[in-house]
């Protein structure tokens, strides 16, 4: 298995393979932020775990024990460029509440959010600009620093939140249905990929919601990789300084494990979590897409081609069987 292929941990996709698809899973877990590439065509992809933790807001006089379970279904739809994906969380709180010497308990537990959407890679650096050739007379200028490796891969996303029934995570007068949009980018740096979110939510709604997400990811070994994250929220209703930070362990090609943590810093309210998943990975991709003026690309479908076609007739093998 190639280390290239094995940075696929989380959100990276492998750098010399110009494709949506990749020999290892691709997945957006631990962190809170999207990956700019797509899972591949005819990838069906489950992301999934609990989490459980505690919020205590002063100013309400309130603490809140929390757990929950997010999950996401990613499948990759006509093209690499192109993925669906359904996210959401269910969420129990039990609240604890000291007002003025006056106490009280209370639950609620229900769909903490629901969204449906597409994915679409607009631009990928690899795909789109010139690879440089080596200078042959100058080993200097074949070490200098190559500004263009700073330009992302970038995707759009748009989605629909959704709620059914009385939900008591929705605000008073807040709509079951409202538009999210997202412009994500991603830069592949050898281990280390940086991956950045901005998010529009609830644009049909009077308290619209704006998120950034910064999400960095280093691989430390072929099956281990870290990473750290930043996250901003900023609404009328409800605004936040998030860092998350974790791990995750790859197990064959299409299983990965990750525990990660996250804290804040204000007290209305605070709050801390911990939580652990699983992303698994249903591969029924059938063809690559290589990028054709690539040369490990054309050596990659000149490969895949001839093991379609001895596979086709039939390959007698050294024991003398099909």
């Amino acid at each position: 298995m190639r280390k290239s292929a094995i940075l696929s941990l989380f959100l990276i996709i492998a750098t010399n393979l110009h494709a949506q698809y990749t020999e290892t899973i691709n997945s957006n877990r631990p962190g809170q932020s999207q990956g700019a590439f797509a899972v591949g065509t005819n990838v069906i992809q489950i992301e999934t775990g609990p989490y459980f933790g505690s919020e205590e807001h002063t100013g309400l006089g309130t603490d809140t024990d929390i757990w929950g379970v997010d999950y996401q279904l990613r499948y990759g739809l006509l093209f690499e460029n192109l993925e669906l994906n359904l996210t959401g969380s269910f969420e129990s709180q039990d609240i604890y509440r000291d007002f003025l010497g006056v106490t009280s308990e209370s639950t609620i537990r229900n769909f903490k959010s629901n969204t449906i959407g597409a994915k679409y890679l607009i631009f990928d650096p690899h795909k789109s600009l010139k690879e440089d050739k080596p200078n042959l007379y100058s080993w200097k200028a074949n070490q200098r620093f190559k500004w263009k490796t700073l330009i992302p891969a970038i995707s759009i996303y748009a989605g629909a939140n959704f709620s059914f029934g009385e939900n008591p995570y929705l605000y008073e007068g807040e709509g079951k249905f409202s538009p999210k949009a997202a412009i994500i980018t991603q830069n592949n740096w050898g281990r280390w990929v940086l991956v950045l979110n901005l998010i529009a939510d609830k644009l049909s709604e009077d308290y619209r919601s704006y998120t950034g997400i910064i999400t960095v990811t280093h691989t430390l070994t072929e099956n281990m990789a870290i990473f750290g994250e930043y996250q901003g929220i900023k609404s009328d209703l409800y605004a936040d300084d998030i860092l998350r930070a974790g791990g995750a362990y790859l197990i064959g090609e299409d299983f990965q494990f990750d525990i990660s943590g996250l804290v804040n810093f204000k007290d209305t309210p605070s709050k801390w979590q911990v939580a652990a998943g699983v992303s698994y990975r249903f591969d029924l991709h059938k063809v690559d897409e290589f990028l054709e003026e690539s040369s490990e690309g054309n050596k990659r479908r000149q490969r895949s081609e001839e093991l379609n076609k001895d596979e086709g007739d039939g390959v007698i093998d050294d024991d003398g069987g099909e």
